[in-house]
């Protein structure tokens, strides 16, 4: 029997969130927050070449280069992107999704029977520059043309929970078997991050300064920094397996030592990319990942922010500039390719700061220590096992926020009931069968005599994100659809499909300098 007295009625921003999209905290608290999400995006940005260089023949001083371009492009396209596409508070940045094509590119025998190291990168590095090239095309299409959100039609309350949930759930090999890797170090740094963040939140040393609540992280990571700098120092890790080495210590990349003073990132410096058909429809799969990976970030973000859901335009334009970061990811040479970066998302809602203007100076610090090789190496040197500790808490948030958007539908129903648990199972099923059967045999589920296919299918479906948007928005819109309207959440979520649905989607997307008189809202 229902209860009239309902004590949390569903409601459309989140509490306790003190800056929204466009309102600003004081500078010093703007700057020192742009800092702590330049150094949470290093994460993934160190990781992926530290990984796939060494696979390509690369030295130490070519992954160093390789790090600082990926950081410069993703300062630079998380400014476009904060300036000219969604305008929400999302850094964008290198992904994971791009792994599985790039591996198949490496392993070509044209490149493999190449016997000179150095050589072996640049052909490769070159090779998969024109694969990203070709591969933006898509996400510039689907967005200029507004294609994606005449697509985001189909999208509900009750679809997009699921894809959004995955978004953080997706990533949970990320977490704490990352941690696990060397527990003294990740352990602590994650009790501490919880301690300073919830606990210690609100006790201000300094007056009317919320430290712990705004500042966990880059407290938490320095701290946890200077134990691991001192237990490396000390030769706790002297006579240890090779995993702890690479995990634990915090000289174990040469970064320093290898990275210039001064490095300015420039399109082509590898030289001219080279362009294979099937290498593009590889990496073709890798930007449909980053498609429906970044629309459940977006969706989030814009919870996060206090900002509406983004309507169709907005959607459409977020993911055109989107391709236009994967093209100069192709053109720079960053050896993956862009997408939204999950948990500065979710540090949004952690330290209750959704302004846009903290990941425009999070741009700035990401380009700023891009140029000063041997600055950037510094912070880059911070053990990936803090990082995953990071990710614990993070992606955890961003799972919730998806969670949320459930409030807006009858969870009372078994149509929907089926839906969302169907979605979130197979969505993280589905990937794991394909991650399992490769790590076993060293090949996917998919093995026909084209690797390109291969390589696609498998990317595909080693998505939780995607594999979930596929489950969820084909259920949603195919059974009961009429009937179910209500029970979707349909009511409440059409007038966020139009720009002109919701009088405040002008104050949070409008573009600067006017711009909204040459590209007005469709």
């Amino acid at each position: 029997m229902a209860d009239i007295n309902i004590s949390h009625p569903p409601m459309e921003q989140l509490q306790d969130l003190e800056y929204c999209i466009d309102s600003n905290p004081p500078w010093p608290e703007t700057i020192l927050l742009g800092f702590q999400n330049y150094l949470l995006m290093l994460g993934t940005t160190v990781m992926i070449p530290t990984m796939l260089v060494p696979l390509m023949g690369g030295t130490n001083g070519e992954k160093i280069r390789v790090i600082q371009t990926l950081q410069f492009v993703s300062g630079l396209n998380t400014l476009l992107q904060a300036l000219f596409g969604t305008r929400l508070p999302t850094v964008i940045g290198g992904s994971f999704a791009y792994v599985i094509p790039i591996l198949y590119i490496i392993d070509d025998s044209s490149l493999q029977k190449i016997t000179d190291p150095h050589d072996r990168f640049i052909h490769s590095m070159r090779a998969i520059q024109g694969a990203l090239i070709i591969a933006s095309s898509i996400q510039i299409v689907l967005g200029f043309s507004q294609l994606w959100g005449i697509f985001s039609r189909f999208f509900s309350p009750l679809g997009m929970a699921p894809v959004i949930g995955l978004v953080g759930l997706g990533l949970f090999q990320r977490g704490f078997p990352s941690v696990g890797d060397c527990v003294e170090i990740g352990l602590p740094m994650l009790i501490l991050l919880i301690g300073l963040s919830q606990y210690a939140k609100n006790y201000r040393p300094f007056k009317d300064i919320p430290i712990f609540e705004r500042f966990p992280v880059v407290i938490s990571m320095l701290a946890i920094w200077v134990f691991a700098t001192i237990l490396t120092g000390a030769g706790a890790y002297n006579h240890r397996p090779a995993r702890t080495q690479i995990s634990c210590r915090t000289d174990r990349a040469n970064l320093i030592s290898s990275a210039p003073w001064f490095k300015f990132p420039y399109p082509l410096e590898w030289g001219p990319p080279t362009f294979n058909a099937g290498h593009a429809v590889a990496m073709m799969a890798a930007v449909l990942v980053s498609l429906a990976e970044s629309t459940g970030g977006y969706v989030a973000a814009s919870r996060l922010a206090i900002a509406t859901p983004p309507p169709a335009n907005v959607l459409s334009r977020g993911i055109g500039w989107q391709g236009v970061a994967i093209l100069l990811d192709g053109l720079y040479g960053t050896l993956t390719g862009s997408t939204v970066s999950v948990e500065n998302i979710g540090l949004l809602g952690f330290t209750r700061v959704g302004s846009r203007r903290v990941v425009q100076i999070s741009a700035a610090f990401m380009i700023f220590f891009s140029l000063l090789g041997k600055f950037g190496a510094v912070f880059a040197s911070i053990p990936f096992p803090i990082f995953a500790a990071l990710y614990c808490v993070l992606f955890g948030l961003i799972t919730s926020v998806g969670i949320s958007f459930l409030q807006f539908t009858n969870m009372n129903s078994i149509r929907n009931l089926t839906i969302v648990g169907l979605s979130l199972f197979l969505g993280i099923s589905v990937p794991q069968y394909f991650d399992n059967t490769l790590a076993t045999s060293g090949r996917g589920p998919v093995r026909s005599d084209a690797g390109w296919f291969n390589a696609f299918l498998n990317t595909i479906f080693m998505s939780p994100p995607l594999v979930g948007m596929l489950v969820s928005v084909l259920l949603d819109n195919t059974v009961d659809v009429v009937k179910a309207k209500r029970d979707r959440g349909m009511p409440w979520w059409v007038k966020f499909r139009t720009f002109r649905g919701d009088s405040r989607n002008e104050e949070f997307y409008t573009l600067p300098f006017n711009l909204n008189r040459f590209f007005p809202p469709t």
